[in-house]
């Protein structure tokens, strides 16, 4: 016969949180709950361990971990403080990961890049400002004065640097700061594809602008659906491309000889 498994112990504790993790738990309750604001100073050191329940030696381990992953710093001789807690530094171990993880699986980056922007660009659509939209298209201008400058054939980072603020404003349309923040950062760690795509592809730039054109076109049409669409035919050219050419996107860098595909 096969043994039964053991009933399970219904009465089992659940295993003890050790008093580090009691600090950052805390510490994160009273952040989310308003109690510590953007700014706010910590207690001092023996007033906020009395106040925890934990030694000041755990909660010194705490604080140093709250302050790698963003949400505090300490300031030499004037004490610990709730950082302005941005999303951008927030991010900070996800985007090591990307660093770490995706070097060697570019297209999985931008994959990962696509999914995100294709929504902002649907959310950009439902919510974007009249004003917000002028200003989309403002930025699109300066790339039709780059490409009538030559700028394609003299200056590709200058029309990218551009392209990267285009992506950043409809994300920060979409009225998502944590959304924004994640197309921001990585956005940054797929220039080098993009560089390479514009050397290597002639008159790719052009066709980008006209892609942007578009998916601006729905974003002003208010039409949720076909932006999303848009963005997401735009950017599955990059990642076909990355996927074809097994580039390192890690590196935001133009330089011509380091801009060579890796074997």
């Amino acid at each position: 016969m096969i043994p039964l498994d053991p009933p399970s112990d219904t009465t089992a504790t659940p295993p003890r949180r050790s008093q580090t993790d009691i600090v950052v738990a805390s510490i994160l309750s009273m952040v989310e709950s308003g109690q510590l604001s953007a700014g706010d100073r910590l207690p001092i050191e023996k007033d906020l361990a009395e106040q925890l329940g934990v030694s000041r030696g755990s909660l010194r381990e705490g604080v140093r971990a709250l302050a790698v992953l963003g949400v505090v710093e300490t300031r030499q001789g004037d004490g610990t403080y709730v950082t302005a807690l941005d999303a951008t530094k927030l991010l900070g171990p996800l985007t090591l990961f990307a660093d770490r993880q995706m070097n060697a699986e570019p297209a999985q980056l931008l994959h990962v890049r696509r999914v995100l922007e294709a929504e902002s660009a649907a959310l950009a659509a439902r919510l974007a400002t009249d004003e917000q939209i002028a200003a989309m298209s403002a930025v699109l201008d300066r790339v039709d004065v780059l490409l009538e400058a030559g700028a394609e054939q003299s200056d590709i980072s200058a029309i990218i640097d551009v392209d990267t603020e285009f992506h950043q404003r409809i994300a920060q349309a979409g009225g998502n700061p944590l959304l924004a923040a994640l197309v921001d950062s990585l956005a940054g760690r797929t220039y080098r594809t993009r560089v390479w795509r514009a050397l290597e592809e002639r008159g790719v730039t052009a066709a980008t602008q006209a892609e942007h054109r578009a998916i601006l076109e729905e974003i002003g049409r208010r039409d949720p659906d076909r932006a999303r669409m848009r963005m997401h035919l735009h950017l599955l050219a990059v990642e076909d491309f990355a996927e074809a050419h097994r580039l390192d996107t890690t590196s935001p860098t133009t330089d011509a000889d380091d801009d060579a595909p890796t074997p």
